[in-house]
């Protein structure tokens, strides 16, 4: 059986989750990875009342939609940050507070512990989200940046982190890591070192996106096998980038999505250079039957398009591993 198709719902937020699940359920999804911001999933709320998690289940069920994963992005990055007026847009108030950082940083981490309890009252396993980083403004080495300072980094990324992942233990439940710029963890060095930091506990994981490696040149398909047990769900998004010098490179010009001079920019799966048919390969090798969840993002297309377009585009791309070899048949008995 082809691993089930699913929607994240967090560029979704602005539609309430019973719109969006009836439209998804029209494009051919067979469920949603629901984003813990919008009205889509409350987590005070899941976490505290098990019939709030009946209630969204039956929701989704009233659709004939599943959930296998929820997302909490947006908190998740003020764990580990510098805090500053950037978070305030994107963190509910009772986690922003008065600004303070370190209070921001700690009511943070409080919300991603009641994100695993919430997550378990729904019946999931796996909560999406990133992590932020100490270390990310010192990601261009000038003036030159001592070992010790990221090595302080990550130590300061477990620190914090740590209690967090005590609790997923205590439920039962994973977290994944987006790997990204911004985290502590954006490529397979940071990957790797990051789970050493955390003494290679099998709470923390990564949630598998290939746009966000694949325009910094790294190894999509190695990354897979590199982390294959540690790959807790996965993003099919897809990248574009130019084979042509560009008026700004990779690290963006501080250009707008969706601009002419930018060399990189999200696409439509199917639409840019992430080499899916290698990925779904190579998941089929790691043995992930977990969903593969559209994270929709591609600034000059129409999103509704996009949407029934992407789910189209994966049910036709992906296949279940064989469970024989292909030349049994010539074998003698």
């Amino acid at each position: 059986m082809a691993r089930p198709i699913t929607l994240f719902t967090g560029q979704w937020a602005d539609l309430p989750l019973t719109a969006l699940a009836e439209k998804a359920a029209a494009w051919g999804y067979d469920g949603l990875e629901l984003a813990c911001w919008g009205d889509h999933f409350d987590v005070g709320r899941a976490a505290e009342d098990p019939d709030y998690c009946v209630a969204r289940r039956e929701l989704l069920q009233s659709h004939g939609l599943d959930v296998w994963a929820i997302s909490n992005h947006l908190v998740g990055q003020a764990v580990c940050d510098r805090i500053d007026e950037r978070h305030r847009a994107i963190l509910p108030d009772h986690v922003w507070g008065d600004g303070d950082p370190e209070g921001v940083r700690r009511r943070a981490a409080e919300e991603m512990m009641r994100t695993a309890r919430a997550a378990a009252n729904l019946g999931v396993r796996v909560v999406n989200g990133f992590t932020g980083s100490p270390v990310w403004h010192l990601i261009y080495s000038f003036p030159p940046v001592p070992e010790s300072m990221i090595e302080a980094g990550f130590r300061e990324f477990a620190d914090r982190w740590n209690p967090i992942l005590d609790v997923f233990d205590e439920v039962g439940v994973r977290f994944a890591l987006e790997v990204h710029p911004t985290e502590i963890a954006f490529d397979i060095a940071t990957a790797a070192r990051a789970v050493e930091a955390l003494g290679g506990r099998e709470a923390f994981g990564f949630n598998y996106d290939p746009s966000h490696l694949a325009y910094q040149g790294v190894d999509v398909v190695g990354f897979l096998h590199r982390f294959a047990h540690r790959i807790h769900h996965v993003h099919m998004k897809d990248v574009w980038w130019s084979d042509q010098p560009m008026a700004a490179g990779v690290f963006g010009g501080h250009l707008p999505f969706g601009h002419r001079d930018r060399f990189w920019d999200f696409r439509s799966p199917g639409r840019g250079h992430v080499p899916f048919e290698e990925i779904v390969r190579a998941l089929n090798r790691i043995g992930y039957e977990g969903p593969l969840s559209v994270e929709w993002e591609d600034s000059l297309m129409e999103r509704e398009h996009g949407a029934e377009e992407a789910c189209a585009f994966l049910r036709e791309l992906d296949f279940p591993p064989s469970d024989v070899a292909f030349d049994a048949a010539f074998s003698e008995g």
